[in-house]
């Protein structure tokens, strides 16, 4: 594990030849900046831990199993509550059937906001322990560490822990993300950047573990080794895809590629999608799903798949992206 370096000074002129230099909606500049040397460490036994629980229900967290979602949004919010959150729960109903989103906040909620989210439902009958235990696992671990360091950070960090991500409600307004997105929307929320954690457990150093898109193979840029993290973003100056990947390099030893979502067929499929629908800056971090893990979507997606050492480092990156922004 890295201790978190000091980034002194960030040229401006740098960032926007990359399009790293990021309006949100309403406009909010995003700049790296300068941080005091924190050092932090993710317990690896940790996310262990946490996927395990999350793929414990009774019946598989699906949204034919609302009382399965139920126990895995009562694991996440005990999990929010031990490191000293308040539980906020975003309640919806489809069809009759009641569903909810998990937020915990740091910092004040009048202050702008950087939203941190990931799903806790599965599609099908899988375990779902990349996809998106993973996801979860990560995000409980940084709120925790957010509330252990209680870092100085001028915004409010929301985490949000969504349901009902997967087939069939994929691409409806009945995504838990959805519901969080237009929420904010109506709120008129100051949203500076959502990061969505869509999978980032599996990893191999094995060669060609990693397929990649044609686009992918014409630049020969990208490695055919598995054993990065991806940072997906949209072109332009709304998404700062190059600043978050830089960040991360800053703050972790796992290596970052990042990516634009033109480049990446799928890169839309997970909760950041609603966010960019909304108008507002989102950036999705993934081991890359079914280009490198070949238990997606299935009964074969289980916790011991995964490497929890490049998940916390992962997860130490992401830290070094709030302490950034």
């Amino acid at each position: 594990m890295r201790t978190l370096r000091i980034l002194a000074f960030v040229s401006v002129a740098w960032l926007t030849a990359l399009g790293c230099v990021s309006t949100a909606s309403p406009p909010t500049t995003l700049t790296l900046k300068a941080q005091p040397t924190a050092a932090v460490e993710v317990d690896p036994e940790r996310l262990r831990t946490h996927v395990t629980a999350l793929i414990g229900t009774s019946r598989p967290r699906n949204s034919q199993n609302p009382l399965a979602l139920d126990q895995a949004a009562g694991y996440i919010s005990r999990e929010f509550a031990a490191a000293g959150y308040a539980i906020y729960e975003q309640r919806y109903q489809v069809e009759g059937q009641p569903y909810k989103n998990i937020i915990a906040r740091f910092g004040p909620v009048t202050a702008p906001r950087i939203v941190v989210g990931a799903h806790y439902d599965v599609a099908g009958q899988g375990p779902g322990a990349d996809d998106n235990a993973s996801g979860v696992a990560g995000l409980i671990e940084l709120a925790r560490l957010v509330s252990q360091q209680k870092p100085a950070l001028g915004y409010c960090v929301e985490f949000v822990a969504y349901t009902l991500e997967e087939p069939p409600h994929f691409g409806k307004p009945t995504m838990g993300s959805a519901v969080h997105a237009k929420s904010l929307k109506q709120e008129a929320a100051r949203v500076r950047l959502m990061i969505s954690l869509e999978m980032i457990g599996y990893y191999s150093d094995a060669p060609n573990s990693q397929q990649l898109p044609p686009s992918f193979l014409r630049s020969g840029s990208f490695s055919s080794t598995g054993n990065f993290i991806a940072v997906v973003g949209r072109k332009g100056a709304t998404d700062p895809i190059g600043l978050v990947a830089q960040a991360m390099r800053l703050g972790s030893d796992i290596p970052v590629e990042a990516v634009l979502s033109s480049l990446l067929m799928g890169a839309g499929l997970s909760d950041q999608l609603n966010y960019w629908n909304e108008g507002y800056s989102a950036v999705m971090i993934t081991d890359t799903a079914f280009y490198r893990n070949a238990n997606y979507h299935k009964t074969t997606d289980l916790p011991d798949t995964l490497h929890y050492p490049k998940m916390a480092e992962t997860v130490e990156g992401l830290y070094y992206v709030l302490l950034s922004l």
